[in-house]
């Protein structure tokens, strides 16, 4: 008993911490980064001395709540990287990707506008761009992934959904849906695909010069 006593109180204190950065999370995107803590904390149903216990600042918070956003994507792409078969880890990377975008957009925004520079988003960008490209390659040699697809494609999808518009949650996680979908019927190798214009390289454009 005495040996579980503290397993349950870690397990506690893990479960406080999801909630809070659940409830930071939904509220930020809401409504902005000035959301006061004791709403946030009434949101995930615990304490003010719970949250202040384990965020003493705001900003400790805020830098969390990102930090989770950041290796929530870098979780999405291992996997599909993972997949053996990589057309299926492919579509499952760009299902994914469109729907945290348009959960957390509000809030990655908000930290953008706010924090400029704060954190090194680029270097993530870049990590995640080179375990794609390998991936869409893979794709491509297996036949599942049309020949003239390049990765500045598959940027432009992320940016689209990014630009979804500001309405209800549920209607901006259908729309992300739809056009995850519309995005792998157009990166699907079949024999009936049409000729495409000329690329856009756009990844320099998410990429810190």
């Amino acid at each position: 008993m005495t040996d579980r006593l503290p397993q349950m109180l870690r397990s506690d204190a893990r479960d406080n911490r999801d909630r809070v950065l659940a409830a930071a999370r939904q509220l930020f995107s809401e409504r902005g980064l000035d959301v006061p803590m004791r709403e946030i904390a009434r949101r995930a149903e615990v304490g003010p001395a719970t949250l202040y216990r384990r965020f003493p600042t705001k900003q400790e918070l805020v830098d969390e709540v990102f930090a989770d956003e950041l290796h929530a994507c870098a979780g999405i792409v291992r996997a599909g990287c993972a997949d053996p078969d990589p057309w299926r880890g492919l579509c499952t990377v760009i299902r994914d990707v469109a729907e945290l975008n348009a959960r957390n957009q509000g809030f990655v925004d908000a930290f953008a506008s706010a924090y400029p520079g704060a954190v090194d988003v680029g270097a993530h960008r870049l990590d995640m761009l080179r375990s794609l490209a390998e991936l869409t390659r893979r794709a491509q040699r297996a036949g599942a992934l049309r020949a003239d697809f390049v990765l500045d494609d598959l940027v432009l999808v992320f940016l689209a959904g990014r630009g979804l518009p500001a309405t209800t949650p549920e209607v901006r996680l259908a729309a992300a849906r739809r056009l995850a979908a519309l995005a792998i019927e157009a990166f699907r190798a079949s024999g009936t695909t049409g000729v495409l214009p000329a690329p856009a390289r756009v990844i320099g454009a998410v990429l810190p010069r």
